[in-house]
């Protein structure tokens, strides 16, 4: 595979994590907002991109641009090059054992919508179950109540307690011979939950029944294995993980895969057309009808060099320390509410104010420069469990700071004292 500039934009990082260094290499994080530095703490809705990504964009459209699969001529061949490479590092990325398991989508809700549409609308009937948890997106949620109602099937939830917790022992009494597929996500984005999906696979497994990893959370915060994890899916979108919008991955076991009708019908999805009859394609193409986002394709195989010179493990346990030090000083104010305490947690961090609506505190925080989320996070199943219409989310990546967090818990008390 040709060497492009965006690689040689990707620079190993001195140990431990150099973040200075780092926000060196988004430089949307230098701007103004109302005339105060940017503090960025929405990564759970979107993270920034690094000028790695930016870079590969560019240089495919100035030198690259063509259709992929298709054409014998030099730049068809050069985007078919950087189309497959991406998806040999997605491979590496989450340690799938074939490359042929890694479908492109749009993002992880439409990985979510293949597998319901094309593994579940096969294999569910009238009377099955599925199982999710009460911590879901709703990108986890819809897909499976529109195949119940389609189906007749029957749609079951996970418990979980007052720290944002699933009942594991709730769980394996909805495991049953009925059950035909869990679909559980690995961190909350509402709550910052770690959920053990490896003990909640390996209890689905022992009956024979496979399991979706919503791993939207995950994907851009610690190290991915879905060969150690066994899950049969797991999916993950490019705008989290510091690639482009409007692309995605879907993992699934080969095997699952090879059965399952596609998804789309069109061109590349095919091996052969008559008005009589259709061949399709082998794997990965038969769930890749039509011409692709090329382009977020390449930003994406950029983001995944990127973070693998920073290092999964590396950005995991900074975060885990920025976590730890936003929870400590936001919880020394009071009136602060927490919605969201598990053991095991990702950095995420969200909270209520006596008194005041979320969007207010989201408001009021723009105003000093600071982003974050208000609202109920696609999640309103979470925000009745406790009891909230929505709450404010901060949300961290590894190019965050504990000054940035500093300054956005400086604010919580004026906020207090102007509502109080």
């Amino acid at each position: 595979m040709q060497t492009t500039a965006n690689q040689q934009n990707v620079r190993p990082l001195r140990e431990p994590l150099d973040v200075a260094l780092l926000r060196e290499d988004f430089p949307i994080l230098k701007q103004t907002v109302h005339g105060k530095p940017l503090v960025y703490l929405d990564n759970a809705a979107t993270a920034q991109k690094p000028l790695a990504v930016v870079d590969a964009i560019c240089d495919f459209y100035l030198r690259d641009n063509a259709n992929v699969h298709r054409g014998v001529h030099l730049l068809s061949q050069r985007a078919t090059d950087l189309f497959e490479a991406t998806r040999r590092k997605a491979q590496a990325f989450l340690n799938a054992a074939f490359e042929q398991e890694i479908i492109y989508v749009r993002g992880a809700t439409e990985g979510i919508n293949l597998v319901m549409r094309s593994y579940g609308a096969s294999m569910v009937g009238a009377g099955d179950e599925i199982i999710i948890s009460a911590m879901e997106h709703h990108s986890n949620i819809v897909p499976w109540q529109m195949l119940c109602e389609e189906k007749g099937a029957v749609l079951k939830v996970i418990p979980m307690n007052d720290a944002g917790e699933l009942l594991m022992d709730e769980y394996e009494r909805l495991l049953t011979d009925r059950t035909r597929l869990v679909a559980i996500v690995h961190v909350s984005n509402a709550l910052g939950t770690i959920n053990p999906v490896s003990e909640i696979i390996e209890l689905a497994h022992d009956r024979g029944i496979p399991v979706l990893v919503d791993g939207a959370q995950s994907a851009p915060h610690m190290p991915i294995d879905v060969q150690a994890m066994d899950c049969d899916f797991f999916v993950c979108s490019g705008h989290k993980i510091f690639g482009p919008t409007g692309i995605g991955l879907l993992y699934g076991k080969r095997e699952l895969l090879e059965k399952m009708p596609p998804f789309h019908g069109g061109g590349d999805m095919i091996s052969s057309v008559t008005f009589e009859k259709t061949t399709y394609n082998e794997l990965p193409y038969k769930f890749e009808a039509g011409t692709p986002s090329i382009a977020d394709v390449v930003g994406l195989g950029a983001a995944l060099d990127y973070l693998g010179a920073v290092g999964m493990d590396r950005i995991h346990a900074w975060e885990t320390e920025l976590l730890d030090y936003a929870t400590a000083a936001v919880t020394a104010i009071p009136g602060v509410r927490l919605i969201g305490t598990a053991a095991q947690k990702a950095g995420v961090l969200s909270f209520v104010l006596d008194g005041v609506h979320p969007h207010d505190i989201g408001t009021f925080m723009d105003h000093d420069g600071i982003a974050i989320r208000a609202g109920h996070h696609c999640a309103q199943p979470v925000m009745d469990r406790f009891g909230v219409p929505a709450t404010a989310r901060a949300s961290f990546a590894f190019y965050n700071t504990r000054d940035e967090i500093d300054r956005m818990v400086a604010v919580i008390p004026k906020i207090v004292e102007l509502f109080g």
